[in-house]
């Protein structure tokens, strides 16, 4: 059963919204969707345990479990996502990498369920460094089924790319662990 995508959002929603949302939901295996029933777009999520937990910052997406007979479903908030509240030298960049924050917030809440539900090897305490995994795993999956010209040309330069970018970290908590 595919997972049903409803708009409530006010306003113009971003251009090509759902036909990411359908992209991104269709790059993840059919059996992490497993229980799904729908997939919400609002403006602002108003849930006030979430607001609590998150202690009031802008929540881009909330995955809602199962509850009795109603199926676990998400909600995304694209407010969040897009600063569309802010002013337009702060909105500049969010509406730049408005697909790539999109897809990171439907892929944490598939992991959210997936490692929660269907998985249930993964210990409580263990989840939020699975879902980041997995987000991390399903975001290269997808940025290279989407981008396969500039993934070809820049494979044989990952491998050095990601060292550096080990080097640099060590470099940055040595640095940090220097200053107190």
């Amino acid at each position: 059963m595919a997972v049903k995508i409803e708009n409530q959002y006010q306003g113009k929603l971003p251009r090509n919204t759902l036909t990411i949302v359908e992209r991104a939901l269709g790059s993840v295996p059919r059996e992490h969707l497993r229980g799904i029933e729908r997939l919400r777009l609002v403006s602002v999520i108003t849930e006030p345990r979430a607001r609590m937990a998150a202690k009031g910052s802008d929540l881009p997406g909330l995955y809602h479990p199962r509850q009795g007979n109603q199926g676990a479903w998400f909600e995304i908030a694209l407010t969040p996502l897009t600063s569309a509240n802010k002013p337009f030298h702060k909105r500049i960049i969010p509406r730049l990498s408005f697909k790539g924050n999109l897809s990171a917030v439907i892929f944490s809440l598939v992991a959210q369920h997936y490692h929660l539900t269907l998985r249930h090897s993964v210990k409580r305490g263990s989840v939020e460094p699975a879902v980041r995994a997995y987000v991390e795993k399903q975001l290269k999956a997808w940025n290279e089924s989407q981008h396969k010209i500039r993934a070809k040309l820049f494979k044989p330069l990952q491998p050095t790319l990601e060292r550096w970018s080990r080097s640099l970290a060590k470099r940055a908590a040595a640095e940090k662990k220097k200053k107190g």
